[in-house]
């Protein structure tokens, strides 16, 4: 015999125990009280072992003398510094190869990726040589193999790899000319930045004329032409207040100019390359997952091959390259941390490694470290999602 349920009347709410939002409500409530009940158990645990043996905390660390030299500052920098400066050299330094790699890697990545789609069977097979070569050997190796069998069997300063009179190529690193402002140079960085925005106004209204007429100008390399034609023009016009210091050869080693130093070099060489090696499978993959109809209609329209990558298959690629290629950028920054092995001062050798080891302030170090890097990430993700909002398609 079946019993009936007896139906709830009209507008009586369920039971509390039997409504699904609120048992949801409670559970959640429950697994933040667990995890803040595990966070202060680790907390206080980790203060009484601190106590224990008598290591103090807090970040008053920071303002205490270094007291140890770092081959490469962008800012001033000596042994006298405290470690808050340090932190912020090893900041500077992790930037720069991280910015400098994802620049160099997204430039090779695209032109490799694209080469291996090429109709000539020799680029296709010499750019999948390359991607299936750098992506399958471990980046520390490529690191050492960069610096321990490229660099460091370079000549001596004093039989030095000239490239005119003023870049030279040793053991010890590259030396550049450095340039020397003088008095009126002011005008040239403001033109730059007046030249920047003129071409991207150009682009939009070049953008709006094509999409209301069919009518469209060579908006790109107009925008090259101010870029840096018309800094060029203010540069010749104020005198070129601008001096060149070039290195030169004392002693044993050069003097003056810019000096790159072998471990940068290294670093880069291998993070860009491998990086390269993945966004190029990401980009061919993106082009192979337009419909070739898309193509077709467009050559069916006799548009030149360059205009067809150009116009139709890139801006549709790129909806399926960004959410990986975001991926590879935060690999890449991420990655840079492998500097420690062969002694590039980047945050995590200089900071994470000199300054731990010297202070002893280990949690406070790690931490300051584990957000900066966390900071970068989260900085870069947002920036790729805005981008890639901006070029996904729009449902009407």
């Amino acid at each position: 015999m079946s019993v009936k349920s007896t139906p709830r009347p009209a507008g009586q709410k369920p039971p509390f125990w039997r409504d699904p939002a609120k048992r949801a409500l409670i559970f959640q409530l429950l697994l933040i009280a667990a995890v803040a009940a595990f966070l202060l158990y680790i907390i206080g645990n980790t203060q009484d072992n601190l106590s224990e043996r008598g290591i103090t905390t807090g970040f008053g660390f920071l303002s205490n003398t270094a007291g140890f030299g770092i081959v490469q500052s962008l800012i001033d920098y000596s042994s006298q510094s405290t470690y808050g400066r340090t932190f912020v050299i090893g900041l500077l330094n992790t930037l720069l190869v991280g910015g400098l790699g994802v620049l160099a890697a997204t430039l090779i990545g695209f032109t490799v990726g694209i080469a291996r789609l090429s109709p000539n069977w020799l680029i296709a097979r010499l750019a999948n040589i390359y991607i299936e070569t750098f992506r399958n050997i471990p980046l520390l190796l490529q690191i050492f193999f960069w610096y321990f069998a490229v660099l460091r069997t370079l000549p001596s300063a004093r039989e030095s790899m000239a490239f005119g009179e003023a870049i030279f190529l040793n053991v010890r690193g590259l030396y550049l000319p450095q340039p020397l402002f003088e008095s009126g140079f002011g005008l040239i960085p403001a033109t730059f930045l007046v030249a920047i925005a003129m071409s991207i106004a150009l682009v939009i209204w070049n953008k709006r004329r094509h999409e209301a007429t069919g009518k469209r100008i060579p908006a790109g390399w107009l925008s090259v032409l101010l870029i840096f034609g018309l800094p060029l023009v203010v540069l010749i016009a104020t005198g070129v207040p601008v001096t060149w210091e070039m290195p030169e050869l004392r002693g044993f080693n050069f003097r003056g100019g810019i000096t790159v130093i072998p471990e940068f070099l290294a670093l880069w060489l291998a993070l860009s390359i491998y990086t390269a090696s993945f966004i190029a499978e990401i980009v061919r993959s993106g082009i192979q997952a337009i419909s070739h109809g898309q193509t077709e209609a467009a050559q069916a329209l006799s548009l030149p091959r360059n205009l067809v990558l150009k116009l139709v298959i890139i801006p549709q690629a790129l909806r399926v390259i960004i959410p990986p290629l975001t991926s590879q950028y935060l690999n890449l920054i991420k990655n840079s941390s492998l500097a420690t092995a062969i002694g590039y001062p980047d945050l995590v050798s200089v900071f994470a490694g000199t300054t731990l080891n010297q202070t002893g302030q280990a949690i406070e170090v790690i931490a300051m470290t584990m957000a900066v890097y966390l900071t970068i990430s989260l900085l870069v993700s947002m920036f790729m999602n805005w981008f890639n909002a901006r070029v996904a398609l729009v449902e009407r």
